[in-house]
């Protein structure tokens, strides 16, 4: 099994602790790429079927868009289509490195393009985590690296997010204060609040300098709060994540982005899976939607009209809804077991598909925000179905 990763890759794990037999699991998950990473989202997509994949419902489940990619990419991906004989005749991975570099105001060198984000993600953790230097998250927050670490055994803590807020990075920090890897999402998902600059700053200043801190962003273009990439410079502490899933539409594409300094890049690459690539379709779409400045703004423009309108609704109806959201979801208390909800939703006549809950908050409900149809359908079907 080992011999599926590279010996540089084997001999680091092996200075971090890991036994041969752990490294083995290692290379198992960077061996079968994209299969691992579903293996170990497994669980929340077992939760979440409800918000996925009914024929005619109405997809708030699952934080897509609720639209494509802009023209400009489906026009894109149409020419880059014609091309598909050659694995990449123009250098389309060239041209969006440095359409992205210029974008954010960082070197080349300190762009990586990956197929969607999930599959840097768990590189990352098994990059800087191990059995003796753990991970480090919110609670609740994005899972898939709660479930990696856990798959490689390091250990993981969990700081409890207030309601409403963002990270409490002072409790991350007191809760493991020798950590591998600090990971904050912001907006968070599935609160959709940010975490501010100064707070991230704070732990990036404060942490163990071998550790590494991992800002996701995966939700930054639904929110005007300013990007963690003004901490990077120079600095090897700090990676910012980045996917075209979510504001750009393009889930079903499969394209993200790590921002970092080119010896971290290379550390990550290190445990990178080994099967799949990155279409030359994906990358003339993101090269062409990623400087749509004024699309960018309507569609995020878009999302927050219907997400307060929902929200205003919902109050008036008695619902609570957790504060904060800058992201396209909101967290909604039906005070009792919110899969009783999401279950009662998908079996309604308008057939609506809300997110799962976390268990931290087993009555919270997540509901991604769609187009202005969809949160119509939504508000009918909750009234049809909820009682206090």
């Amino acid at each position: 099994m080992t011999l599926l990763l590279e010996k540089d890759a084997t001999e680091d794990l092996l200075d971090r602790g890991y036994s041969r037999r752990q490294i083995g699991k290692v290379a198992a998950l960077m061996g079968v790429g994209a299969a691992a990473n579903q293996m170990l989202l497994a669980p929340a997509f077992a939760q979440q079927q409800a918000a996925r994949g009914v024929k005619g419902a109405v997809r708030i489940g699952a934080n897509e868009c609720w639209t494509g990619p802009f023209p400009s990419g489906v026009d894109a991906i149409a020419r880059a289509g014609s091309f598909g004989n050659w694995y990449d005749p123009d250098n389309y991975k060239g041209d969006l490195v440095k359409t992205v570099a210029s974008v954010e105001g960082i070197p080349e060198a300190n762009v990586a393009i990956w197929p969607g984000s999930g599959g840097p993600l768990v590189s990352i953790v098994a990059a800087y985590c191990s059995p003796t230097k753990g991970l480090v998250t919110a609670d609740p927050t994005f899972e898939s690296a709660w479930r990696t670490a856990d798959y490689l055994k390091a250990p993981l803590a969990k700081a409890p997010q207030a309601p409403g807020k963002g990270t409490d990075v002072k409790a991350m920090l007191a809760a493991n204060p020798n950590a591998g890897l600090y990971y904050i999402c912001t907006p968070n998902n599935p609160t959709g609040t940010v975490t501010p600059l100064a707070d991230i700053k704070w732990l990036l200043d404060n942490k163990p300098a071998d550790a590494m801190l991992l800002v996701d962003e995966a939700y930054i273009h639904f929110s005007e709060a300013p990007s963690a990439v003004a901490l990077m410079a120079g600095r090897k502490d700090i990676i910012v994540m980045r996917t075209f899933s979510k504001l750009f539409g393009m889930a079903g594409v499969r394209l993200g982005l790590t921002f970092a300094d080119p010896e971290v890049q290379k550390r990550i690459m290190l445990f990178g899976p080994s099967a799949g690539g990155i279409s030359i379709t994906a990358m003339a779409c993101g090269n062409a939607v990623y400087t749509e400045t004024a699309l960018i703004k309507a569609r995020r423009n878009e999302m927050i009209a219907n997400r307060e309108e929902t929200i205003a609704w919902l109050t008036k109806k008695g619902l609570a809804v957790q504060p904060g959201s800058q992201a396209n979801m909101f967290m909604v208390d039906w005070k009792k077991p919110a899969k009783e909800m999401q279950a009662a939703l998908i079996a309604s006549p308008e057939k609506v598909q809300i997110g799962r809950s976390w268990a931290i908050w087993p009555t919270v409900s997540r509901v991604t925000v769609g187009s202005s149809d969809d949160m119509a359908k939504f508000r009918s079907a909750v009234e049809k179905v909820y009682t206090a």
